[in-house]
């Protein structure tokens, strides 16, 4: 507590104080009622275990004391043992990592002490109330640098949606979870070391391994172990080993090296000196806040067709926009996202393919919004009613679907916030309002926000926005172009947005600065648009695979979508069903986070002429399609297979677990994504592998590295590759000879059958 906080505690009124004791009082007496038997009983196991100890310590004099912990005061202090660098880090000391609940994710520490003596450091878990959910050992992985590491996890990973019931079980785990390091003296290794060479060279053996007795015999009485009466026994049985002279030294040191002994050190330690790290904060987040699959659709497409007898399109709605859902839910997307279903404006509407002009019958971009019907708050009479948004959103739910809405801040000229808030818009200097511009772009058809005048009143608008949509079952927030607004606004609405509605996300359409990206994420972006689509030669996947899921990963989730309604790359345009193949298992595989614009199921890869995005694009009409042509292409089979991979192997999908195999062609990329035993539900590891040709047009063969102890593989049986998109198996070793053609398979997804070669009863079994 800081001085200036001590002397205003000492300025409360004896009253105060007074009511406090009372209160005190009251509250003890309270504990001690409801203790009662059990706190008695408690206290008589602890003295009984403390004479125990004692008479254990008496029967095997001449251990050395245990080192102490020592306390500390502030977080620039050292304890016994010196815990420095934990990563990851709360960056600038404000804004915590941010990890989906049950996400596997790993932290490392410096860890280390003064001279010869070894150290051990575990990993603490604990929830927003103090509980500790988890207890994991960390690993030595450089010991010239002190560099410690462990996976990690905040809670259980669900697949609870917000409008569940059971959501409120999982609503109260969210918040900010905390991970303490502790470092500690490890006396076992340090005496083990020594007494080894002592032993073998015949020098002060009896001392060692006098000293050896009595250091298992205080190991069993160690509370901190946590051990249990057998594990005690297997300790006190060594040390009476160790200390009986009649035995050779060779033999007494061998009790205390074994199997059982050697087991107990890894899961239950002997642990000196504890010295805790300052808790490291963590911002865990809802089921689907990272880990998801998304499905975009514009509703007035779905189930529009051509009138025969007028030759116009005409049109779907809400209602029809069903088509959307079940096609979504078919191949097994998570969220379904909308693009502005609002009123279109008139003035300046834009034309096909963005023509300045419109013609009669153009239905107009639905980012031009607002109009003499209403705004934002507002579903354009085209699409339908709110009731058929509510409806529309119903049945989602009922699918197991969020829905996702876009966001756009930006106004027609015929938007009512025109003539109701003049002074949200800024003016040229003759008087009219300036239309939106990224020179030598131009929207003719948009009027931004000025955010200088009154951005409070602003705030309070878009924050009833948001809670109308809430309201209706709009669980995400798609947020156009959020770089083109302050983010002091964006940190102010979605922080009074999530107070009341922690299960909303929002996810950042913006394609800019990192600094800027960075930011969004500090104020609750908790997805991001990024530069997936342009990162297309095994060079750039690598390296943007572990820009994506590395440390980054705990600030900007990135999500991998191969084309959107503004982006169709050089890519798809040149490679046809084999590059939609390749992208799309990128994609999915390549973040726990991945978007899919429909249409990609029908090969729509024509560009309009001189821009990088379609002909005849669907932001400035409607698109009427024949999705029985699906099954000419196979893409939408292969989105479904991505999906049930990614379902069925939900615990190795986390923005920091990615490792780059190396191969031997410049055409094939391989990775793996790796969640240890230790943090799984089954106790298994589980490992993908993902090996895919970049080469659309050629066959290539590489060998692929894998280095299997990394992966909980023993290189004794080697490992059981079954490609999920095939079901055929494979057996790998270290080095593993891969082809594939674009004409066949374009790409391996291998999961690791951790439960056939490495299991000796599986393959028994077999």
């Amino acid at each position: 507590m800081s001085k200036t906080t001590t002397a205003q505690a000492a300025t409360k009124t004896t009253r105060e104080h007074s009511a406090r004791t009372t209160a005190a009082k009251d509250a003890a007496t309270t504990r001690t009622r409801q203790t009662g038997r059990s706190g008695r009983t408690a206290a008589a196991k602890a003295r009984a275990a403390k004479a125990e100890a004692a008479k254990v310590a008496a029967e095997f004099p001449g251990g050395e004391p245990a080192a102490p912990s020592i306390a500390v005061s502030g977080p620039e202090q050292f304890g016994r043992v010196n815990v420095m660098d934990i990563t990851p880090c709360e960056d600038q000391g404000i804004y915590p990592p941010r990890v989906e609940l049950g996400e596997a994710f790993e932290l490392t520490a410096q860890v280390f002490i003064e001279g010869r003596t070894k150290v051990g450091a575990t990993a603490v878990v604990r929830n927003p109330r103090g509980r500790e959910t988890l207890r994991v050992p960390m690993t030595c992985v450089n010991p010239g640098l002190d560099r410690w590491t462990a996976m990690v996890r905040c809670g259980e990973r669900s697949d609870v949606k917000p409008w569940e019931p059971d959501f409120a079980h999982v609503k109260r785990q969210l918040g900010e979870w905390s991970v303490t390091i502790e470092g500690w003296e490890d006396i076992y290794v340090s005496w083990l070391h020594d007494a080894t060479i002592k032993v073998e060279v015949d020098d002060d053996t009896e001392n060692a391994l006098t000293t050896g007795a009595a250091l298992l015999a205080r190991w069993a009485e160690t509370p901190d172990a946590g051990l249990k009466a057998a594990q005690k026994k297997t300790l006190l049985q060594a040390a009476h080993t160790m200390a009986d002279r009649t035995l050779p030294p060779k033999q007494r040191l061998a009790a205390a090296t074994s199997d059982a002994v050697a087991e107990l050190h890894r899961t239950h330690p002997l642990r000196d000196g504890i010295s805790p790290s300052a808790p490291q904060r963590f911002k865990v987040e809802r089921p689907g806040s990272s880990f998801a699959a998304w499905y975009q659709f514009f509703p007035r497409s779905e189930g529009a067709y051509y009138d025969q007898a007028t030759g116009k399109i005409v049109q779907g709605t809400l209602k029809t926009a069903v088509s959307g859902l079940d096609r979504a839910k078919a191949e097994g997307f998570d969220i379904v996202y909308l693009p502005p279903i609002f009123p279109i404006g008139t003035t300046n509407r834009k034309g096909r393919n963005n023509a300045l002009t419109a013609g009669p019958d153009d239905p107009g971009s639905p980012f031009g919004i607002g109009s003499e019907l209403g705004g934002h708050d507002t579903v354009d009479p085209k699409l339908g009613t709110m009731d058929d948004f509510k409806a529309l959103c119903a049945k989602a739910h009922e699918l197991g679907l969020e829905v996702a809405l876009d966001f756009a801040l930006q106004c027609s000229p015929d938007h009512p916030w025109v003539k109701q808030h003049p002074d949200w818009f800024r003016t040229k200097p003759d008087g009219t309002i300036a239309f939106a511009e990224n020179p030598p772009k131009k929207y003719q058809d948009i009027y931004p926000i000025d955010f200088n005048i009154d951005m409070p009143g602003i705030e309070k608008e878009v924050e009833r926005i948001l809670e109308l949509w809430i309201g209706a079952g709009v669980t995400i927030f798609r947020v156009d172009n959020p770089h083109t607004k302050p983010v002091r606004f964006w940190q102010d609405v979605i922080a009074a947005v999530t107070k009341r509605h922690p299960e909303v996300l929002f996810l950042a359409e913006a394609f800019t600065r990192p600094g800027m990206m960075r930011a969004l994420s500090y104020v609750g972006f908790t997805q991001s648009h990024c530069y997936f689509p342009w990162r297309n030669t095994k060079e750039e996947l690598e390296e943007y695979l572990h820009t994506t899921n590395c440390d980054d990963g705990y600030y900007q989730h990135n999500t991998f979508w191969p084309t959107t309604p503004d982006i169709l790359t050089a890519y798809l345009r040149d490679n046809g069903i084999a590059g939609h193949a390749v992208r799309a298992v990128l994609a999915a595989m390549g973040s726990p986070s991945w978007g899919i614009y429909n249409g990609y199921e029908l090969i729509e890869n024509r560009q309009r002429p001189g821009f990088e995005e379609q002909i005849d694009n669907e932001k400035y009409e409607v698109k009427v399609r024949d999705w029985s042509r699906t099954d000419e292409f196979g893409i939408a089979e292969l989105l479904t297979s991505l999906n049930r991979i990614r379902r069925t192997y939900p615990e190795v999908f986390s923005y920091h677990n990615v490792h780059v195999l190396e191969t031997s062609d410049p055409n094939i990329v391989a990775f793996a994504r790796h969640t240890p035993s230790a943090l799984t539900a089954s106790g298994k590891p589980e490992t993908l592998v993902v090996v895919v040709n970049l080469d659309c047009h050629n066959a290539h063969q590489a060998m692929v590295h894998f280095e299997m102890p990394e992966f909980e593989v023993d290189p004794k049986w080697g490992a059981h590759m079954r490609d999920e998109l095939t079901g055929r198996d494979f057996a790998w070793s270290w080095d593993n000879f891969v082809s594939l053609a674009p004409w066949a398979d374009v790409a391996h997804v291998f999961h690791v059958v951790h439960d056939f070669w490495n299991d000796p009863q599986a393959r028994r079994q077999d």
